[in-house]
């Protein structure tokens, strides 16, 4: 697909599935190319992602449940994992502290822009999918599961969690989205 076709069918999928539409190592082989070729600020590399599937995908879910104490209606957290897989998007938090002490001109920007990063890795995964016939969603229940996906996953304490995108085989598209008047968020100086 071309660029913007691929973002047109981008969506948040919402029903999603355990059967995905190609081998789950299509899946894995998207994530690590998009992570390598994603652009960052003085290529700092700082993104990590790391791919949930199978029972540690269930055991996930169940953990944020559990994590919320029942706030979080059970429905939308089995819609996640009722999903094939999620993908879990972090920052590395060491790598943006390294780069700050070496260019401290630039110190405070270094987190940001390792932010940007992910939301471009983000991004780029969740097209890619797509494209792959695959849909997903992005959710955001950092910083509350924090804690639990580090314990769960043994990650170190530098990696900060941005967003987690579950994903699967298609239930159900999407209803069409409505077209917005563009004009009011893009201006065009000649």
């Amino acid at each position: 697909m071309k660029i913007l076709e691929s973002l047109k069918e981008r969506r948040s999928y919402y029903d999603i599935n355990k059967n995905l539409p190609v081998e789950e190592a299509k899946v894995f082989d998207l994530v690590e190319k998009a992570t390598e070729l994603v652009p960052d600020a003085f290529n700092m590399k700082s993104s990590r992602v790391v791919v949930v599937t199978g029972e540690k995908q269930n055991q996930l879910w169940d953990n944020i449940y559990d994590v919320f104490e029942g706030m979080v209606p059970r429905e939308k957290i089995d819609s996640f994992k009722n999903g094939y897989g999620t993908i879990l998007y972090f920052y590395d938090e060491d790598v943006v502290k390294n780069l700050q002490s070496q260019f401290a001109l630039y110190a405070d920007r270094f987190p940001g822009w390792a932010i940007q990063s992910s939301g471009m890795l983000q991004l780029s995964i969740w097209s890619g999918l797509r494209e792959l016939g695959i849909g997903a969603s992005l959710q955001h229940y950092n910083p509350i599961i924090d804690k639990m996906v580090r314990e769960l996953f043994e990650l170190p304490e530098n990696y900060i969690l941005n967003a987690q995108m579950p994903f699967g085989g298609i239930g159900s598209h999407p209803a069409e989205k409505e077209k917005e008047d563009i004009s009011n968020r893009v201006k065009i100086v000649k």
